[in-house]
């Protein structure tokens, strides 16, 4: 049961039942009780929900397929990935799919994404634009933390409970000194912060502000930045409650190499029991919340909500135990086994439901379903227990290891698998026997225990196989579209080298539509046409999804394709679980981030290939200018045969007698010229710098045969040029008196006269 704050309970989709393919996850410890709730409330099941009422649709005819829309800012992590596990699994069982938005209600645009897929939204964590949601007047559920806007129930941990065991754990170990390890920004951890406050005032002991250690987040991080505020007060306490394991575990390797023996100097506990708590070093004692249930609670109570509560609560906290291991000074073994009332007392006809409340601690065992529905090898094993103790033929050994194998994927954590084991040898102690009975059930414990070590470790390997399978997939993902065209990463041919198994690609064109640029199906199932524009309120076209879709056997995914510099579109995505897909790395996420990559750089290329073109054409148009200018700075015009006549108007510096150079001398070639007439009458002065250019021109013509004759010669040029090497560079003061000369044959080619420069 989840507890609602107005007093009731939402009944959970693990309390009606599960089934043997893992469906129903949890693992749990011996000894602990949930914390959640209290007894004799009213209870409601949520499972009568699903059905007509949701689809609205008659008896002849076909029942819509309702969608859970779901925002949630990030799809993997120890916290993410298992809440939207249990939102899917239990749409599922409401017959809803789930549609899975990766962002914010206010970074989606929503609620107009989809506005006509979705029947009700259920936001984790993210609530910045939840008004947006409640302007739709649509059913939306908050998870993880409590809101007071919007004007929507939240579904959240029983952060309080969880701290006040932990902290009372510690003060039964005789610790009196606790200090407080955590991030106060963040909601949960306030909440479990005030808990810790309240218990320590209800056991006398005064709270002491130094030793509350605020870290910067609640990641590994955190608490690694932590550690010297830490050891700086490490002779104040002896013992510290941390905000979340992940604080922790970042923390106790620091700690350890700054010599503080743990449990020994310092006893902590952490709070949430992720993956890595049990093989922390020592494994870490803390409070154990299923992630999944935040997940499954808000989808139930979503879809009580579009069945016609009109009065939903408006908090339900979901329940959490202590999970007592090493770093908190306990001895493990035996704590599983220290209960008021032994189970297996009463003769073991609740030994099966026992068994299986260890799998799901904290979740209870509902009274109306049995163990065998969501263990179905428990009988098995107690068969097999029963015929130990009686000394007959056991089942096949094949079947028991089928039946562990089932019990692992329940719960992976080794203390409570273990547990179960101790529970069968309690129960044989309680039970009492011969030593030949003693020694048969030794034996089959002992195999017990061999065999679900090795379920556990195919677990395990099974875990590094899928990493190994994600990493190859992710580089030939990345190297696909780091080094692909636009065009591949457009067609979504890179999805080939997934589990995906349907995909669509649409960029906007405007604010309002979205147009389909790449479409992928594993199995040939239609997809939507390339090319076509759909309504943003409309996408993904509902009835071009696979036929997977309709059942809710697959999550879709939407994720927007976004850079800094423009906001592309969004892909929505289909495949097998979130974990078979991502594992826990923020696969998807990384795709979309590689694809607007992709796409971004398609742009840049295109861009790139567009200015490199009217580059090409500006440097063309440059230099036809250029050349024009040039023609016009050192005009060769063909006067007489064999005459070129070349009249230059303004100063000549530097740059323009080179440019006057080469422009005689191609001329000269050019035009088989064997006389040169350079008038400079248009020049206001000439310096020496300008007069040995004349001269190299002069012999630089020369060598091509012909020559060069300077009109336009004024007296205080010809002053300036008395000392300067003209080489054989004839002078005259007008263009007439030149063209006189040549026409009476007084001027010959280079080399049919040697000589001074002369002046007439």
């Amino acid at each position: 049961m989840v507890q609602g704050s107005r007093g009731s309970e939402v009944e959970l989709p693990e309390q009606r039942g599960g089934g043997s393919d893992g469906s129903v996850q949890g693992d749990g410890a011996a000894g602990q009780q949930a914390t959640g709730g209290d007894a004799g409330r009213s209870t409601r099941d949520v499972s009568r929900l699903a059905g007509p009422p949701l689809g609205g649709a008659g008896a002849h005819e076909t029942p819509r397929v309702m969608t859970v829309g779901v925002i949630t800012p990030y799809l993997d992590g120890s916290f993410w990935n298992p809440v939207l596990t249990g939102i899917h699994d239990a749409a599922r069982q409401h017959g809803c799919r789930t549609l899975v938005m990766r962002g914010t209600a206010a970074s989606l645009q929503a609620p107009s994404l989809s506005r006509e897929q979705v029947d009700g939204w259920i936001v984790v964590i993210g609530v910045d634009g939840i008004e947006q949601l409640a302007a739709e007047r649509v059913p939306r559920v908050v998870v993880g933390t409590h809101v007071h806007k919007g004007n929507c129930p939240s579904v959240i941990p029983d952060n309080h409970s969880g701290m006040r065991s932990a902290v009372r754990h510690l003060i039964g170990h005789g610790h009196r000194r606790i200090a407080f390890v955590g991030c106060l920004h963040e909601s949960d951890v306030r909440e479990r912060f005030d808990a810790y406050r309240e218990t320590l005032a209800e056991a006398g002991i005064p709270f002491d502000p130094d030793l509350v250690i605020r870290t910067d987040d609640n990641w590994y991080t955190g608490g690694e930045n932590g550690a010297p505020q830490l050891l700086a007060r490490r002779n104040a306490c002896t013992a510290a409650v941390f905000g979340t394991d992940k604080n922790a575990i970042g923390m106790m390797p620091l700690l350890k190499e700054a010599g503080v023996r743990i449990p020994e100097e310092l006893a902590i506990v952490g709070f949430d029991d992720v993956p890595e708590a049990q093989a922390a070093d020592p494994p870490l004692t803390t409070v154990r919340q299923r992630f999944e249930t935040l997940g499954s609670a808000a989808c139930d109570l979503l879809v009580s909500m579009l069945a016609g509560e009109t009065s939903p609560p408006e908090l339900v906290l979901t329940p959490n135990t202590l999970i007592p291991r090493i770093s908190c000074g306990c001895d493990v073994l035996q704590s599983f086994l220290d209960e008021d009332t032994a189970p297996g007392e009463h003769g073991g006809g609740d030994l099966d439901r026992r068994m299986v409340e260890l799998l799901l601690a904290p979740r209870p065992l509902a009274p109306d379903t049995s163990p065998a529905a969501v263990w179905p090898g428990v009988a098995l094993v107690l068969e097999a227990y029963g015929a130990a103790v009686e000394g007959t033929a056991l089942p096949p050994a094949k079947a028991l290891e089928r039946a562990y194998q089932q019990a692992v994927e329940i719960s992976s954590d080794m203390g409570t698998l273990m547990a179960i084991v101790r529970l069968l040898r309690r129960s044989h102690e309680r039970r009492g026997g011969d030593a030949a009975s003693a020694r048969r059930v030794e034996a089959f414990l002992d195999s017990a225990h061999l065999s679900i070590a090795r379920a556990r470790l195919s677990v395990e390997a099974g875990f590094v196989a899928q990493l190994g399978m994600l990493v190859r997939s992710n580089h030939d993902v990345g190297l696909a579209l780091v080094s692909g065209s636009q065009q591949e990463s457009l067609s979504l041919s890179w999805l080939a080298k997934t589990s995906a198994i349907w995909a669509c690609l649409a960029l906007r064109e405007d604010a309002k539509t979205l147009v389909v640029a790449g479409a992928y199906s594993r199995d040939g199932s239609a997809t939507p046409p390339i090319g076509s524009r759909h309504r943003l309120e409309a996408f993904p076209p509902e009835h071009l999804l696979p036929p997977a879709a309709a059942s809710g056997a697959l999550m879709m995914m939407l994720l927007p394709i976004r850079t800094e510099r423009r906001d592309w579109g969004f892909v929505a995505l289909m495949g097998p679980t979130l974990r078979e897909l991502t594992g826990d790395e923020g696969t998807i996420g990384v795709w979309a981030s590689l694809l607007a990559a992709a796409l971004e750089r398609g742009e840049l290329v295109q861009s790139l290939s567009t200015k490199n073109a009217e580059l090409q054409m500006a440097y063309a148009s440059e230099r036809t200018l250029s050349e024009t200018v040039r023609e016009l700075g050192c005009p060769l015009i063909p006067l007489l045969r064999g005459v070129l006549l070349v009249p230059l108007i303004g100063a000549i510096d530097r740059d323009r007698a080179l440019q006057v150079l080469t422009a005689v001398v191609e001329g000269v070639g050019r035009h088989g010229a064997r006389f040169v007439l350079l008038d400079i009458t248009g020049v206001p002065t000439v310096d020496a710098q300008v007069a040995q250019a004349l001269g190299q021109t002069s012999r630089a013509v020369a060598l091509l045969g012909a020559r060069v004759v300077l009109v336009g010669v004024r007296p205080e040029i010809a002053r300036s040029l008395i000392d300067v090497d003209l080489g054989n560079l004839a002078t005259y003061a007008s263009l007439a008196g030149a063209l006189h000369e040549l026409t009476k044959g007084g001027l010959r080619p280079s080399g049919a006269r040697r000589g001074a420069a002369r002046f007439a």
